[in-house]
């Protein structure tokens, strides 16, 4: 008897599964698909997910795209994390996509990822909110003031954590540069300092930041349930902060110290305080995830580059020497000013194309120009920290002959036209000559996103590295061990990135 109803209940579930999919294949089909791109929806419910986090976790994530890119084209249908989703790999659509207002797209992220950032987020909200919201903290961010600030603080939080240094054990550059960036920007952000209150608000932002692409399930004991009470225990301290600056007499600031001056100082009556504090705890995650990362990349690139290495260490060094000769300190505009005027040979590894996956480095005729500013913006290329945007269309749209239905989610997969050899010669060599003469403002490079979403922090991301470069490379020479790049859920080094260190003597 019991079998039998085992198999009744099996019978129930697979036919409600097979209902399922054939009402919303038939949804599909019953609007015009006449220039809906090519691709395939999967298996029901879960379409083509597991293939695509398969294919992330490995070597080679860009591999789901690429056999699809190759059957149906650089656009091309599919169904992932629970959406009917056009992923595309063009990098004009992307573009589009990526300049279009609300009324044609929105931002679409896993349930999970919603969940945790809340209806107010900068990343969710839409419309006038979002550009005021955008507008204030990007304006913030490009202002010559914060950039002084961040450069003394990055230069105070390096000379710490690299005077602890040793040359008998190694030392992990992901650890050592997430430290250094999360006191930074919480710095930025809401101006706390180290002590109690940024351990604490550090150990219940790595549990937050955990639960980002968890399994959507909100009940006691799961990763999103702790992840969520770290949150409101992280809203509840910024809301203290929050408080105590309105008890002041007069709160208002003619010069904004942080990002939490900029947004309490807005006359337009649109920021509520809990709008505020939860932004305050989402724009920590760079601080966490994407610019300590970048600054690992580029040591893990540099490390495997000794011509690349030598090139940004010897004009570093120069420049340090001049500093202290002139008695002058480093200003945060020197940090993004290194140029070079060498000239050297060029030197290749294995085959052109994408089937050549060791991350060799070319080193070809150098010009005037701004070294580590190549360096970052290859690294960024090659490492692809953020690897594409989802959002999801209002309304039917076409581009470029691709129909987009209504209700579909768009994915913008930067990471293959970042490596696409049509794009780039050699594209998984890291080569940052190759930045010498080619416009970083092309739509085939987006490391940040693009249009009204730009991520307002792109400056200070390059600014960062910058500096944490210039002090490791003109302080230290180093052998790193073997490591490698796990590239999902987040961009991330396997062994956190370990090097073996030797102080250098008078710069030398």
């Amino acid at each position: 008897m019991d079998d039998l109803w085992i198999v009744v209940w099996t019978a129930i579930f697979l036919s409600t599964i097979i209902l399922l999919y054939r009402i919303n294949r038939s949804k599909i089909r019953s609007s015009p698909s006449s220039s809906l791109p090519l691709g395939t929806l999967g298996w029901p419910l879960i379409g083509e997910t597991l293939e695509f986090i398969s294919c992330a976790y490995s070597d080679r994530p860009e591999s789901f795209m690429e056999r699809r890119c190759r059957m149906y084209g650089k656009v091309f249908k599919s169904h992932i994390f629970g959406s009917p989703t056009i992923v595309s790999i063009d990098a004009e659509v992307s573009k589009f996509v990526l300049q279009s207002d609300s009324k044609a797209f929105v931002p679409s992220y896993p349930k999970s990822l919603t969940e945790l950032m809340g209806k107010s987020s900068i990343l969710l909200i839409n419309g006038s909110l979002q550009r005021r919201v955008h507008g204030l903290i990007g304006a913030f961010f490009k202002s010559p003031l914060l950039k002084d600030q961040i450069a003394r603080e990055m230069e105070n939080y390096i000379h710490i954590s690299m005077a602890s240094w040793r040359d008998d054990r190694p030392v992990f550059i992901q650890d050592e540069a997430k430290n250094i960036a999360f006191q930074v920007l919480v710095k930025a952000l809401i101006s706390l300092d180290p002590g109690e209150e940024m351990e604490f608000l550090r150990k219940q932002f790595q549990e937050f930041i955990s639960g980002l692409m968890s399994l959507p399930v909100n009940i006691p004991g799961t990763r999103l349930y702790r992840s969520l009470e770290a949150k409101k225990k992280m809203v509840k301290l910024v809301e203290k902060i929050i408080q105590g600056r309105r008890n002041i007499k007069h709160f208002s600031s003619k010069v904004p110290g942080d990002v939490l001056d900029v947004l309490l100082n807005d006359t337009s009556k649109l920021l509520t305080d809990t709008l505020i504090s939860d932004n305050m705890i989402d724009l920590m995650i760079p601080g966490e995830d994407s610019v300590p990362v970048l600054m690992t990349l580029a040591v893990k690139y540099l490390s495997d580059c000794p011509a690349a290495l030598l090139q940004l260490t010897e004009e570093n060094i120069k420049l340090k020497s001049l500093k202290d000769q002139r008695g002058e300190t480093m200003s945060w505009s020197d940090y993004l000013s290194l140029s070079f005027t060498q000239t050297g040979f060029k030197r290749s590894h294995g085959r052109r194309g994408k089937e050549d996956v060791n991350y060799t480095c070319i080193y070809d005729k150098d010009k005037n120009g701004g070294f580590i500013k190549q360096v970052i913006t290859e690294t960024l290329r090659l490492g692809n920290v953020i690897i594409g945007v989802m959002r999801k269309a209002m309304k039917d749209v076409e581009i470029k002959g691709h129909r987009i239905p209504k209700g579909w989610c768009v994915f913008a997969y930067f990471r293959s036209v970042h490596l696409d050899e049509t794009q780039y010669d050699w594209p998984y060599q890291f080569n940052p000559w190759r930045w010498q003469d080619k416009d970083i403002s092309s739509c085939s490079f987006t490391p940040f996103g693009g249009g009204q979403r730009l991520c307002p922090g792109l400056d200070l991301a390059r600014l960062e590295t910058s500096i944490f470069l210039h002090h490791f490379v003109t302080q230290f020479r180093w052998m790193a061990e073997d490591d490698s790049i796990v590239n999902f859920p987040t961009v991330r080094m396997k062994r956190r990135m370990p090097v073996w260190v030797k102080r250098r003597r008078d710069h030398s």
